[in-house]
């Protein structure tokens, strides 16, 4: 199915069933908002990454416009919707400040594989342990998907973005967990490598036997 839908570039990636809360300053977003909340539209939230609107963004819905300053600026709260690949960018709308763009929606509710997950979370756990990072997740572990931790897993804009265009969940699950394979050695080193730092100026008894004994 293709529709049209307002866009609004951010330097972010939206995944569907997230929550956003966004403060709205500029005339031509307020424009797009406003008329998104009086209408109960959606509208386009695309990441923008090295200056370039990318293809692929997510729709979005206001669920509350939380306050409309003297200016009128907003604070708003958004949740994400449905994947969408631009069709087509219109730069420019009669009487309108912002652009849009004519887009296909993604099918992505593939459950994944159940195992793949469990693996997914032990191994994202065990990462933020190194870390010293207290997480929990709103939903039980049993209906979390991958959209649901992937802010959570270190991973660049650049990654967040290959990772929404992932078609299907069992892809996006192994993604997820061979970046964090790859993360958690490099975790592992560089805390051995602060601890020989620190240990750095103290007075230390060496011997063939162990050449790491403090006094």
């Amino acid at each position: 199915m293709t529709t049209f839908i307002p866009l609004f570039p951010l330097n972010i990636v939206v995944y569907p069933g997230e929550e956003l809360n966004l403060h709205i300053f500029e005339p031509r977003y307020k424009q797009l908002i406003s008329e998104c909340a009086n209408n109960n539209k959606e509208f386009g939230i695309v990441p923008v990454l090295k200056n370039i609107v990318s293809e692929m963004g997510t729709s979005v819905q206001i669920i509350s416009v939380e306050k409309i300053h003297e200016n009128g600026e907003m604070d708003i709260r958004t949740r994400g919707q449905k994947i969408f690949r631009i069709l087509e960018h219109i730069k420019e709308i009669p009487e309108k400040l912002y652009s849009g763009s004519i887009v296909t929606y993604l099918e992505t509710t593939d459950r994944g594989i159940e195992d793949n997950m469990r693996s997914l979370l032990n191994v994202l756990r065990k990462f933020h342990r190194l870390l010293d990072v207290e997480k929990t997740f709103k939903k039980a572990d049993s209906i979390l998907n991958v959209y649901d931790i992937a802010h959570h897993a270190g991973l660049s804009l650049e990654q967040e973005y290959e990772l929404l265009s992932l078609a299907h969940e069992t892809q996006r699950q192994e993604f997820l967990y061979q970046h964090l394979l790859k993360m958690i050695p490099t975790i592992i080193e560089l805390q051995q490598l602060k601890k020989r730092i620190e240990l750095n100026g103290h007075f230390r008894k060496l011997s063939v036997n162990d050449g790491n004994e403090e006094e």
